[in-house]
């Protein structure tokens, strides 16, 4: 009964949800975007059954692309099994007949995330769509949309500096985060969405394609295959990422797989301990899966 009710709920829709029209739109913005890196092509982004900020312009851009042969992957923080990850992939599963899912990296045509790029190196044949909140770094420093694009087109990101500067005046220090300002191809400078400043490194020169689409401010951008991305720093003051060591200063390792070299996220203990755990569910196995198979040859 279960099954006869699930395939009257795929025929009720359109393959990937939307109409023919919408998808072709969202294509072309997508080669456009392609076609010149880091630039953010409008689109009409389309109303879907979940709240704005649940990842509707990625999961609009994902649904544009499936094909019926696709072998889909939906993380949330690096987890397959978050709520967000769960629901986007049955949302995907129920609208997209035919296509199969995974939860393994290697093994996916095309990635659909949250705030991560996943620990293992993407194969040229994979595309990675990102979610995006806000699209512009510059919004930060400037709130009319019309003098930004004038920013964007003559590469003219000096407040955006300037805003950088001040943290180290303050902090000594650039404290942000995520959504570290990049520079893609020499020129325009991208929210990179909220991923950690451990990603940022892999946009550059990156095998896959990545695509951001904000659903919200209906803007499509994105970091073609082997495309230069340098994030926004100060020969003083060097772009680092995320430090995961203790206070004696060795690095901290993943608690169920003993892993040194992946983002930990961090969880605290009623008795006030910390442990540490791999953010991507997928690498968290791997590692186990071969120190197990180590294991057992000795």
């Amino acid at each position: 009964m279960n099954a006869q009710i699930q395939t009257e709920q795929q025929n009720a829709y359109n393959f990937g949800f939307l109409d023919e029209f919408a998808k072709k739109e969202i294509r072309r913005a997508t080669l456009k975007a392609i076609a010149i890196p880091g630039y953010q092509v409008p689109y009409a982004s389309r109303e879907m059954p979940m709240g704005r900020g649940f990842g509707t312009g990625g999961l609009q851009l994902t649904l544009s692309l499936m094909g019926k042969n696709e072998n889909i992957k939906v993380i949330d923080q690096g987890s397959d099994d978050s709520v967000n990850a769960v629901n986007l992939r049955q949302f995907i599963e129920m609208t997209c007949p035919g296509i199969s899912t995974t939860s393994k990296t290697a093994e996916a045509t095309l990635i659909q995330s949250r705030h991560r790029i996943p620990e293992l190196a993407l194969a040229a044949e994979q595309i990675i769509v990102l979610q995006v909140p806000y699209p512009d770094p510059l919004v930060i420093v400037e709130p009319s949309e019309d003098k930004r694009k004038t920013m964007h087109g003559e590469a003219d990101y000096s407040r955006l500096l300037v805003k950088l500067y001040e943290d180290i005046v303050q902090f000594n220090e650039i404290t942000i985060s995520h959504r570290y300002p990049t520079r893609i191809n020499r020129h325009y400078v991208i929210d990179p969405s909220p991923i950690p400043r451990w990603d940022v490194p892999k946009l550059h020169q990156s095998k896959a394609l990545l695509l951001f689409g904000a659903g919200r401010e209906k803007k499509i951008y994105a970091v073609p295959p082997f495309t230069h991305a340098e994030p926004l720093a100060f020969e003083d003051q060097p772009f680092r990422v995320e430090n995961f060591n203790d206070e004696t200063g060795q690095r901290r390792a993943c608690t169920r797989c003993g892993c040194t070299t992946s983002f930990l996220d961090e969880f605290s203990q009623d008795s006030g301990f910390k442990l540490y755990q791999c953010s991507d569910s997928d690498w968290c196995e791997e590692q186990q899966a071969l120190l197990d198979s180590r294991g057992m040859k000795k």
